[in-house]
């Protein structure tokens, strides 16, 4: 009875007419704003209207295959890219940090073949070095004989200095500069120093071609490396990075040997990377050491993270505030460490998926150096008596390095996306436009549509459905299924 009601109900509200749903089609037709579909319902002759028919039919396709490829060009996730050139009248200069390559005093190394491996170890963490059998029995003895051995402290206090007698001359844009204006900072050359760090305010300049102008006296007669172990330059090393950033000096750092004059010139170029998936990289990704992401900071964080959790202390030269590591935990624990995380790629570089991405927006200092002797026989007699120094000395210990800006100006350089969301559905737009006269208040018309003869081809269904079985209990009045079957056979 219930279902007899709801068929009722259906046929009497809801499902209209053959005539009606006629009428409905027509009146569609001639009204929507679908250009051309009205010609082919009114349009009397055959032949116009299979004309007609044929022109719909070959926009409505090429409107299909145009947003389709408009669709899977956005979902290829295009970009592009665009550089620009602005000039400013002054402009931020960046950081520098310079190093000795030989790091460490002469005197205050007693045995000067186990300090340079226990350093090589050290300095893994940042570019794996190979260890050599023979080394072993000799970095064992080392390691025995001084269980109480700091490298940090040793190389705080015998490494690399910069005081009056190493920094002979310091000028910045026409003023004088002193020692006291360079951090100290640790690195894999051992004690190196940052002119403009960034706990300073930053410094600018406003003409190009002038900036800073140094002179180093590297004393190799105090500082001395190995060369059995593969340390055989003397000078300077340094690199041009951000204020905000660490010193990263493999690949990048530039070297001035002794005896020579290098003049270097920078530009400012910064990179806006797009995020996945038109980049690789991650705006919400933070450091908890540095105050601005990059890809060599969150490394060394990364390192410094798995190192704690195997060795249960910290290196002196990776971020953090762990246990610092002794010697023997060096050698034991964190150098086969960075070998697995380097061997495993436990912190990997670079795409979205890896642990440190590229960062959305990186600032770098392209460099074009040239090299020259330095001074001419007036200038090296001059400092010889300057620093009651032979002329032969002034030759072997003295370097002079430039750092100054091509021409005040900045490049951007910008990755962009290709398509954007706005520009799809314009162009999705234009399309309907121009081969169907259509607009979104046609595909309203048309969902509208199709949703109504869904409807009606539901309750179609449901009318045609076959009656529900009683499962109820028979009258007695009233025949059975087994009687009616039997009644029906003898028949």
């Amino acid at each position: 009875g219930i279902l007899e009601k709801i068929r009722l109900c259906l046929i009497k509200k809801l499902l209209p007419d053959l005539e009606d749903r006629r009428k409905y089609h027509e009146e569609f037709a001639s009204s929507s704003s679908f250009h051309g579909v009205h010609n082919i319902v009114h349009t009397q002759s055959k032949a116009r209207r299979a004309l007609w028919l044929l022109i719909v039919a070959g926009c409505l396709a090429i409107v299909i295959w145009q947003i389709c490829s408009r669709f899977i060009y956005y979902f290829s996730w295009p970009t592009t890219t665009t550089m620009v050139v602005q000039y400013v009248e002054n402009i931020k200069f960046p950081a520098v940090t310079f190093c000795n390559l030989n790091r460490f005093q002469a005197h205050a190394v007693s045995n000067l073949k186990g300090i340079f491996l226990i350093w090589n170890i050290v300095s893994s963490i940042f570019q794996k070095f190979p260890m050599e059998d023979k080394y072993f029995q000799e970095l064992n003895d080392f390691l025995l004989g001084n269980q109480n051995f700091s490298i940090k402290e040793f190389t705080r206090k015998n490494g690399f200095y910069l005081n009056s007698s190493t920094l002979l001359e310091c000028d910045f844009f026409g003023k004088p500069c002193y020692p006291q204006d360079f951090e100290h900072v640790l690195t894999e050359y051992g004690n190196c120093f940052t002119f403009n760090h960034n706990d300073l305010s930053a410094r600018r300049v406003s003409l190009s071609g002038r900036g800073l102008h140094l002179l180093f006296d590297v004393q190799q007669d105090k500082f001395t490396d190995e060369p059995t172990l593969g340390y055989t330059d003397a000078g300077i090393t340094f690199v041009i990075h951000s204020p905000q950033e660490l010193p990263r000096f493999d690949g990048l750092g530039l070297l001035t040997p002794v005896g020579m004059h290098a003049q270097v010139a920078i530009r400012q170029l910064k990179s806006i990377i797009q995020e996945y998936p038109w980049g690789e990289c991650k705006p919400d990704i933070k450091l908890r050491y540095h105050k601005i992401y990059s890809t060599n900071g969150c490394l060394l964080e990364c390192k410094a993270r798995y190192i704690q959790d195997w060795c249960g202390c910290l290196p002196f030269i990776l971020p953090g505030n762990g246990t610092e590591c002794d010697l023997l935990k060096f050698y034991k624990c964190v150098y086969p460490a960075v070998y697995d995380i380097e061997i495993k790629g436990l912190c990997t570089v670079g795409t979205h998926n890896s642990t440190c991405p590229a960062p959305c927006e990186e600032t770098d200092y392209p460099t074009t150096v040239t090299y020259s002797n330095f001074g001419g026989e007036k200038a090296i007699k001059y400092f010889s008596t300057k620093l009651n120094k032979s002329q032969e000395y002034i030759r072997q210990n003295l370097v002079r390095i430039e750092i100054k800006y091509h021409d005040l100006s900045y490049r951007t350089t910008q990755q962009q996306k290709a398509l954007t969301i706005s520009e799809l559905l314009a162009d999705v737009g234009g399309q309907l436009g121009l081969f169907c006269g259509a607009s979104m208040i046609t595909i309203i018309e048309l969902l509208e549509y199709i949703f109504t003869n869904f409807c009606w081809m539901c309750i179609f269904l449901l009318l045609k459905a076959p009656e529900m079985p009683q499962w109820n209990n028979p009258p007695q009045n009233q025949p059975t299924h087994k009687e009616k079957k039997r009644g029906i056979q003898e028949c």
